[in-house]
């Protein structure tokens, strides 16, 4: 894990899609809504073992609505569908940047393996 990471930037973009995040270490990543959602790292998402972890579909639209400091450590996303439980440490945040390729990946392959879709439900 990438503890030792601080936050020199966290920025959202105008269209609430893709927070920009830049590292002390000079790293830099843009990471979507859609993405930051489906690997929350709350229980919902997670769940309480590897086990338990949930594939989340239809999120490919979703928005940041809130972004919420959790005292000088982490920030609390707060999208669109209400989703709001996920903490979001300095070191998770990295992480997701570092490994987005292949975490994006894993989900498309998983997305695709369960029958599920990144599209929104349709009511």
């Amino acid at each position: 894990m990438s503890s030792d990471r601080w936050p020199t930037e966290i920025r959202l973009s105008k269209d609430k899609r893709t927070l920009h995040v830049a590292f002390d270490n000079g790293e830099a990543f843009d990471l979507t809504a859609e993405y930051l959602r489906i690997a929350s790292p709350s229980a919902e998402v997670q769940g309480h073992s590897p086990a338990e972890r949930k594939t989340v579909p239809g999120k490919q639209n979703v928005e940041i609505m809130k972004i919420d400091p959790v005292g000088n450590y982490a920030v609390k996303l707060t999208f669109d569908d209400m989703h709001d439980t996920g903490i979001y440490g300095w070191g998770y945040l990295h992480e997701l940047g570092r490994d987005q390729t292949a975490k994006w990946e894993t989900y498309l392959d998983d997305l695709a393996a369960k029958g599920l879709s990144r599209d929104p439900l349709r009511r």
